[in-house]
């Protein structure tokens, strides 16, 4: 049973840092390619968007509007993947989910909140 546990998130003054971790179950983790979505505010599941993913061989991809502020990373003897965060803006406010696709399925975290607010 796949399993995806993310925690991290909170509320952060814009410019902020945050750093979201994602905890992996129930798969040979360092062989998948890992990635975080987010849900803004008003969204719907269907309009989730790919902030980064990671490659089982550590290659990375980041989204536009994250590139040059959020970083990628996967520690494959904790099965875990996190997404730093810096420079927050107050757009990045969104749910954010961790991801895998296994056997053709999508697999999600339950997701956690980020809330860039003055």
């Amino acid at each position: 049973q796949v399993r995806l546990v993310e925690s991290g998130g909170g509320l952060v003054q814009p410019g902020g840092s945050l750093r979201l971790s994602c905890t992996a179950s129930g798969i040979n983790f360092k062989l998948y390619t890992m990635n975080w979505y987010r849900q803004a505010p008003g969204k719907s599941r269907e309009q989730r968007e790919l902030v980064a993913n990671i490659t089982s061989v550590g290659t990375t991809n980041y989204a536009d509007s994250v590139k040059g502020r959020f970083t990628i990373s996967r520690d494959n003897v904790w099965n875990r993947v996190s997404l730093q965060m810096n420079s927050l803006k107050p757009e990045d406010t969104a749910a954010y989910y961790c991801n895998v696709r296994h056997r053709g399925s999508p697999y999600w975290g339950q997701g956690t909140q980020v809330i860039v607010s003055s």
